[in-house]
C-alpha cells in the first residue's frame, strides 16, 4: 500500500503542479493537450524529481483529463521516499474560479488510493482515502504557511517512516488514528506540527523483543518542532493497553493515566526527556527526567514516585520484575515513596521510605508485616537509613521484630550491626550483611553472616508438617553468598535430635524464590537414639545408636531426587541392641527382603523382640533408582539371587534380615515406608 501521501501533499507540491498547468489552460478552452517536462520541484517539505504534467481537454468538452507523474519524490524530514508516483483525474471547473479533480493516486508495490483536489480561488483542499481511511487536507491562500489535516481511522502504520525519524529501532504493527493536525512549514523556521490524535488498538515492537506496546488507547495532544534539533511535546490520557520495557510489564487494565512527556533530540543522538510526569490515582504517580540512547535503552534517569496504595502496583507495573524473582503472585499493601537515579544505565542513587508495608508470599515461602522506616542507596558519598519489621515468616516458620540500621556508599548497602529476632523458641541472628545491587552487567550480590541459638525442633517439625521430632536447632553460618540465583553458605548447623547430633554442612540453594527451588547438603549423623527415632516414625522399636551419612543430597522443590546415604549402628556402653518382631516385619516389607531365624519361621511369632550384633542399610539414589546394599553380601536367595544383611541377629532366636532386590524404585519404597507406617504391608518370611 502506498504510503501516506499526505506528507507529500504537506508541501502542496502536486497541486502547485497542477496549478501551473490549469494557468497555461485558455479560457475558451481551445487546446487539446497541454504538457510540461520539470526537473525538479522543491518544498519546504518535499522535493520531487522527473515530473511530467499533462493535461488533454477534447474542444467544447466540459472536463478535460489531469495527469500528474513523478519520478521519485523524497521529503527527508518526515523519512519519505517513494518512486515512480502517478496521478490521474478527471478535471472541471467548480463553478467558482477553482478547479475540481478527483482519482486514483498509484505506485509500484501498493495498492490504489484516492486523491481528491480542490483548488480554489482562496483555498486548497485535498483528501486522500482508502476504504473507510482517510486524510483530508486544507489549505488558505491568505496563511499558505500553514496546513490543517483532519485524520479519520488511519493506519498508524502510515506514520512508520515518520516514526522512524525519531525511533530507527520502532516497528508499527496495528492500530488507527482519528484527530486534527496543524502543520505549519515556514521558510526560515523549523516545521511544527501540533494538534489532537486519538489513538486505537496501537501496536508496536522492536526487533530483539525489549520494547513493545499491545492493545493501546490514548487521547493525546502533541506539539512538535521537526528541525536541526526535533523537540515534541506529548500530553494527555493512555486510555488502555499493555507496555514492555525490558522486565518493566505495564498493564493499564482500562484504568486511565494522565500523562505529559517533553523530548528533544538532535541527528545521530538519542533522547533527551526534560519531563516526564505519569498519574494513575490511588495507585502510583511519577515524574523525573531521562536521557535515552540511540536504541531506547536509558543513559540517565531521575525519578520521583509515590504510591499511597502499593496493592495495585503488581499487576499493574510490578509482573515483569515479580515474575523473573519467582514472585509472580506477590501480595502488596502499604504506602512507598522512592527516588531513584540511574547513570549509565546502573542504580547510582536511591531511597525510599515505607509506610506500613506488608508483603506476603501466596506460595507460602515469606512474609514481612509492618514494614517500616527508609532504606537509602548510594554509589559515592555514605548515606545511611533504618528499616524495621513487625513480624514475619520464612515457610511457615514465625519470627519476631527487629530493626536494621544500614548504611550505603560506593554501590554497596552494609548492615551497621549485627541483629537478632526471636524464633522457634530461640533466636536467629545477622551480620556482616553486605548487598550490591546489580550494575555494570553483573547480577545481585548478597552476603551475610548467619547464627542460630536453640531453635526448638519440636516447632520446627509441626511448622513444616513433619514427624513430631524433638530437640535443638544451633549452627553458625559465617557466610552465606547470593548471586546468579544461587545461595552458598559455608560453615554448617548442627541439630540435637534423638539424643544425637545432625551435622549439615555444603549447604547450597539454586532459585530459593523461583520456580523449583533446588537445596544440595551433606548431612553427618551420630549417637542418634534408634528407639525415639523408630518410635516417631512408627517403625516398629529398635534399640541402640544410630551413625551414617547422607552425602550429595539435592531437592528439587523439596522432593529428594539424588543423594548417596549409609546408616549404620554402633556398639555403645550400656545400650542394648534389641530389634521388635514389628521392626523386623517392617524393615523386611520396605527392603523387599527376607528375615531368617534359626528356629525357624514357625517359632519366630513365640518373640516380641530379637538381640541383634548389627544394622546398617545404603541406599544410593539417582534417576528415581535406589541402589540398595547393607552390612555386607549374604547367601544367595532360593532364587539365585545375591543378597545383602541389613541386620546381623546375635543370641537366641538368631535372627537376620537379608534383601535381595539391590535395584529399588524410588516413589515405590515410598509407598511403601507410607503403607508400614500404616500396617499395611506383611513380610517376606524365609
Amino acid at each position: 500500500m502506498l504510503r501516506p501521501m499526505l506528507r507529500l501533499l504537506m508541501g502542496l507540491s502536486l497541486p502547485l503542479l497542477g496549478a501551473a498547468a490549469l494557468c497555461s489552460l485558455p479560457a475558451a478552452a481551445q487546446a487539446r493537450t497541454l504538457e510540461a517536462r520539470i526537473a525538479k520541484v522543491v518544498t519546504s517539505v518535499a522535493r520531487l524529481e522527473q515530473v511530467r504534467v499533462r493535461l488533454a481537454w477534447p474542444d467544447g468538452a466540459a472536463q478535460g483529463e489531469l495527469e500528474l507523474q513523478a519520478g521519485r519524490i523524497e521529503a527527508p524530514e518526515l523519512g519519505y521516499r517513494f518512486q515512480n508516483v502517478a496521478w490521474r483525474c478527471p478535471l472541471r471547473r467548480d463553478g467558482r474560479g477553482g478547479w475540481r479533480c478527483a482519482g486514483e493516486l498509484r505506485a509500484p508495490g501498493g495498492a490504489p488510493l484516492t486523491l481528491a483536489l480542490d483548488l480554489g480561488v482562496a483555498s486548497t483542499d485535498a483528501r486522500l482515502s482508502c476504504g473507510a481511511s482517510a486524510v483530508s487536507l486544507q489549505r488558505a491562500a491568505a496563511t499558505p504557511d500553514l496546513t490543517r489535516i483532519d485524520l479519520t481511522r488511519v493506519p498508524l502504520a502510515w506514520t512508520q517512516a515518520l516514526a522512524a525519524q525519531a525511533w530507527s529501532e520502532g516497528r508499527i504493527k496495528s492500530g488507527t488514528l482519528d484527530g486534527r493536525l496543524d502543520i505549519a512549514a515556514p521558510a526560515r523556521a523549523p516545521l511544527r506540527i501540533a494538534g489532537e490524535l486519538r489513538l486505537a488498538g496501537a501496536g508496536f515492537d522492536t526487533p530483539d523483543g525489549l520494547i513493545a506496546g499491545e492493545k493501546l488507547a490514548a487521547d493525546l495532544r502533541v506539539d512538535s518542532e521537526l528541525g536541526a534539533v526535533t523537540r515534541v511535546r506529548l500530553g494527555g490520557r493512555l486510555r488502555d493497553g499493555e507496555m514492555l520495557f525490558g522486565n518493566a510489564y505495564i498493564a493499564l487494565q482500562g484504568k486511565p493515566v494522565e500523562l505529559d512527556v517533553q523530548a528533544e533530540s538532535a541527528p545521530g543522538q538519542g533522547w533527551r526527556l526534560p519531563r516526564i510526569a505519569w498519574r494513575d490515582p490511588g495507585a502510583l504517580s511519577a515524574s523525573g527526567s531521562a536521557a535515552l540512547r540511540g536504541d531506547a535503552s536509558i543513559e540517565a534517569l531521575d525519578l520521583q514516585l509515590d504510591s499511597p496504595e502499593l496493592a495495585p502496583l503488581r499487576e499493574r507495573y510490578l509482573s515483569g520484575f515479580l515474575g523473573l524473582a519467582g514472585l509472580a503472585q506477590l501480595e502488596l499493601s502499604g504506602g512507598l515513596d522512592a527516588q531513584l537515579s540511574l547513570r549509565g544505565g546502573d542504580l547510582s542513587q536511591a531511597s525510599a521510605r515505607l509506610r506500613e508495608v506488608r508483603l506476603r508470599d501466596a506460595q507460602g515461602r515469606f512474609r514481612f508485616d509492618g514494614l517500616d522506616g527508609t532504606l537509602a542507596y548510594s554509589d559515592a558519598a555514605p548515606r545511611e537509613s533504618e528499616l524495621s519489621w513487625r513480624s514475619g515468616a520464612l515457610y511457615g516458620l514465625e519470627f519476631g521484630a527487629t530493626r536494621l540500621p544500614f548504611s550505603s556508599d560506593h554501590g554497596e548497602f552494609r548492615l551497621q550491626r549485627a541483629i537478632s529476632f526471636p524464633m522457634l523458641g530461640g533466636r536467629v541472628g545477622a551480620d556482616n550483611l553486605r548487598l550490591r545491587p546489580p550494575a555494570g552487567g553483573k547480577g545481585l550480590d548478597l552476603r551475610f553472616g548467619l547464627n542460630l541459638d536453640k531453635l526448638d525442633v519440636g516447632q520446627l517439625s509441626k511448622a513444616l508438617d513433619w514427624p513430631a521430632f524433638t530437640g535443638e536447632l544451633s549452627g553458625r553460618i559465617p557466610e552465606a553468598h547470593y548471586a546468579d540465583e544461587r545461595l552458598e553458605l559455608d560453615g554448617g548447623l548442627a541439630m540435637q535430635l534423638f539424643g544425637g547430633t545432625v551435622e549439615v554442612s555444603s549447604l547450597a540453594m539454586e532459585r530459593p524464590l523461583g520456580v523449583a527451588p533446588t537445596l544440595s547438603s551433606d548431612l553427618a549423623l551420630r549417637n542418634i537414639d534408634l528407639e525415639s527415632l523408630t518410635g516417631v516414625f512408627g517403625f516398629g522399636s529398635i534399640t541402640g545408636r544410630l551413625y551414617g551419612r547422607i552425602d550429595s543430597l539435592r531437592l528439587v522443590d523439596w522432593q529428594p531426587t539424588a543423594f548417596d546415604a549409609e546408616l549404620h549402628t554402633e556398639k555403645t556402653r550400656g545400650v542394648r541392641q534389641r530389634i521388635s518382631q514389628r521392626a523386623v516385619q517392617d524393615l523386611s516389607s520396605v527392603g523387599d527382603s527376607s528375615f531368617v531365624g534359626s528356629l525357624q519361621d514357625r517359632l519366630i511369632g513365640f518373640f516380641d523382640d530379637f538381640g541383634y550384633a548389627r544394622l546398617g542399610i545404603s541406599c544410593k539414589l539417582a534417576d528415581e533408582v535406589c541402589q540398595m546394599g547393607g552390612l555386607d553380601a549374604a547367601k544367595p536367595g532360593p532364587d539365585g539371587r545375591p543378597g545383602f544383611v541389613i541386620v546381623r541377629g546375635a543370641g537366641v532366636p538368631h535372627l537376620d534380615v537379608v534383601g535381595y532386590n539391590h535395584r529399588v524404585d524410588w516413589p515405590t519404597l515410598l509407598e511403601r515406608m507410607e503403607a508400614v507406617s500404616k500396617g499395611e504391608l506383611k513380610p517376606v518370611v524365609q
